[in-house]
């Protein structure tokens, strides 16, 4: 039986929910899933909870239970999002606060001269339609800086520092995130004065920099009652690196199978502090990720192959991959795989949750053309193929796209015997 799906669209349930929560603000990614979602779903979970996010994202699973006290594990396939989520949920000394606002102050004096020569700037394709040149310039001289710093400072400093620059770095760019991804703001004609080079003192970026700083600094004091384990992982193999039957409660929102990419979201971050150097290795990553379209990623999809002893056991997926590859075959490859890639998930995860443990998914479902895909029931119906029992489904909130589309929350028990 399908859900109500009478529901409005509960924006504290969404990224919004956290732009002014502490350190869930940081680093804006409109994917993200809201700390008032995950709090809801541990009130309801033991005290003694041993939690696992397997799919990390910019950490808001982790980070509610590194407050709360709540032993957490979490793992992702992205080593930029490993570090996010490495970064907000430490716990910092005043020393190191006090030693970032010091030092920070450093950097704003380098945003501000224009006698230096060019600095680096990343690889990125087409940067020019993120940031204007002065800005890009500004950019520049302030990631020159907080390198320079490296040597000389702790790690936990310079973390700050990158989250700082990140943060000021998106902020300037020409983009709006209005949308359920990132897309580029229609730029004004330049005048003359855009095309001089500015004085920095109350150039925006300084501004930026400084806002970022204070910001950051102040959640940075915000207290840590127990710091999760954070870990490399790939989802279809969690029992590779996870301790098996260990995690009594299991909170995540994985990758929707909507052609959404995260590397393409987050590549303005990753090619910046270093984690891409090319647009191969954004496509390869991608490949490597669940529901990655981008670059080299949809070429690799166009010559994939179900293998027959994967196939998700979903009684209405081979209608629904039928019905859209009459449109687009590459598409309908797109949504086999995703949930042949979900199925290993799920196996994985079977096994590293202790019986009697739960799992709770977030999830939206999505809609190919005219064919509207379910995710909600073939995620409930997987749990239950692998060992799960009694799966249901909440609905959760409208989004902001096609009426069609809402969010759930699909919950499952491992038995006590399995």
């Amino acid at each position: 039986m399908r859900p109500s799906t009478s529901c409005s669209r509960r924006d504290h349930l969404t990224f919004r929910g956290n732009l002014r929560k502490t350190r869930y603000g940081w680093l804006r990614l409109t994917p993200a899933y809201s700390v008032h979602q995950v709090g809801a779903v541990l009130d309801a979970a033991d005290k003694s909870a041993i939690v696992l996010d397997p799919f990390c994202g910019t950490g808001t699973t982790a980070l509610v239970c590194a407050e709360h006290g709540i032993a957490c594990d979490t793992t992702d396939i992205n080593p930029f999002l490993v570090w996010l989520a490495e970064v907000k949920t430490r716990s910092y000394l005043a020393a190191d606060v006090e030693e970032f606002i010091s030092v920070a102050a450093r950097v704003a004096d380098a945003i501000r001269t224009t006698k230096a020569g060019p600095a680096w700037v990343p690889p990125l394709h087409q940067i020019e339609k993120w940031w204007d040149a002065p800005t890009l310039a500004a950019l520049g001289r302030a990631f020159a800086s907080v390198s320079a710093l490296g040597a000389s400072l702790p790690a936990h400093v310079i973390d700050l520092l990158k989250v700082a620059f990140c943060r000021m770095m998106i902020q300037q760019a020409h983009v709006t995130f209005g949308h359920q991804s990132m897309s580029f703001k229609r730029r004004p004609p330049p005048d003359r004065r855009e095309l001089a080079l500015p004085g920095f003192e109350d150039h925006p970026v300084v501004a930026a920099w400084e806002n970022a700083v204070s910001e950051i600094a102040s959640a940075a004091m915000s207290p840590i009652a127990k710091e999760p384990r954070i870990r490399l992982a790939d989802a279809r193999e969690l029992d590779a690196v996870l301790n098996r039957e260990w995690y009594t409660c299991v909170v995540t929102s994985p990758p929707y199978p909507n052609r959404m990419s995260y590397i393409r979201e987050l590549r303005p971050y990753m090619y910046w502090l270093g984690f891409l150097e090319d647009g191969r290795a954004a496509g390869e990553l991608d490949w490597l990720a669940i529901g990655g379209t981008w670059g080299c990623a949809t070429s690799n999809l166009s010559r994939w192959k179900c293998n027959e002893e994967t196939e998700p056991p979903c009684r209405e997926l081979p209608r629904i991959v039928h019905r859209i590859a009459a449109r687009s075959e590459v598409l309908s490859k797109y949504v086999h795989k995703y949930f042949v890639d979900m199925l290993h998930h799920c196996r994985s995860l079977f096994r590293v949750v202790k019986p009697g443990g739960t799992v709770h998914y977030i999830v939206g479902n999505s809609k190919f053309y005219d064919v509207l895909l379910p995710v909600e029931h073939l995620y409930a119906e997987m749990f239950e193929s692998v060992g799960f029992e009694s799966a249901r489904i909440e609905v959760s909130r409208k989004r902001t796209s096609k009426k069609e589309l809402l969010e759930f929350v699909v919950s499952a028990r491992k038995p006590n015997g399995a």
